[in-house]
Formats: C-alpha cells, sequence, structure tokens
C-alpha cells in the first residue's frame, strides 16, 4: 500500500495540506449488515459463547463499532474476505477493518465522522 500523503521528507511534511485535499469524513452505514455477514461467515456471536469458548486462546475477537459481536476461529480468512469484499464493493467502501494481531481482535466500523484517506494498492508492480 502506498499513501500518497508521505513524502521523502517524512510522513509531517505536508500532512494537513494533503489531508486537507484528500481527506473525507465517513458518513456512516447501518451495521446490521455487517453484522448479518459476520454470521454468514461463520462468526460464533457472544450470547452464544460457552465459559469454555470465553477461555479458548486461539479464537480472535471480533467487534463492530466498538461491540463485542462474537468469536471467530479463522481470522485471516476472514479478514482477508472482508477486505476482498470491500475492494469489490461488495460492502461500503468506507467500513474500516483493522486487525490487531497483539489482542486477537478484529474491529469493523462503519460510524460517521471518522477521518478517511485514499489508499494506493499496488499488486503485481
Amino acid at each position: 500500500m502506498v499513501c500518497p500523503a508521505e513524502t521523502p521528507e517524512g510522513q509531517a511534511c505536508g500532512l494537513v495540506k494533503n489531508l486537507t485535499l484528500m481527506a473525507l469524513a465517513s458518513v456512516g452505514s447501518d451495521a446490521t449488515e455487517i453484522i448479518e455477514k459476520l454470521q454468514d461467515w461463520g462468526v460464533k456471536e457472544f450470547e452464544q459463547m460457552t465459559a469454555s469458548d470465553l477461555l479458548n486462546t486461539r479464537q480472535t475477537k471480533v467487534f463492530v463499532n466498538g461491540n463485542w459481536i462474537g468469536f471467530t476461529s479463522d481470522a485471516n480468512k476472514l479478514y482477508n474476505d472482508f477486505v476482498t469484499l470491500r475492494r469489490e464493493s461488495g460492502i461500503k467502501r468506507e467500513i474500516s477493518i483493522l486487525r490487531d494481531f497483539g489482542r486477537r481482535e478484529i474491529r469493523l466500523c462503519t460510524d460517521p465522522d471518522r477521518v478517511q484517506r485514499p489508499l494506493f494498492i499496488v499488486e503485481n508492480n
């Protein structure tokens, strides 16, 4: 990924001007669509979890707008599928998808007023 706001002088050089020219504020969208897709992808809902499920350290937590939705046992597939879905316009482009390896979390954000900037995805040169 290449950030068009970065320069050889460093990240902060021209950042305010570039963000002003290129950044957008997210409008927001309904989270229920994303939650339904997560259920289709096999995310085990938090309400259906048992105590042993909660103690399983191989599970990755899934959050939507800061709300703990459930767990997934295949975080790589879930993350990659949702990124692909967003790139192919299967879900709205303004939805943020973050994978936190240290905390074993995947966070999806659909809420309004998040600052977004463009990234250019370069594959195969």
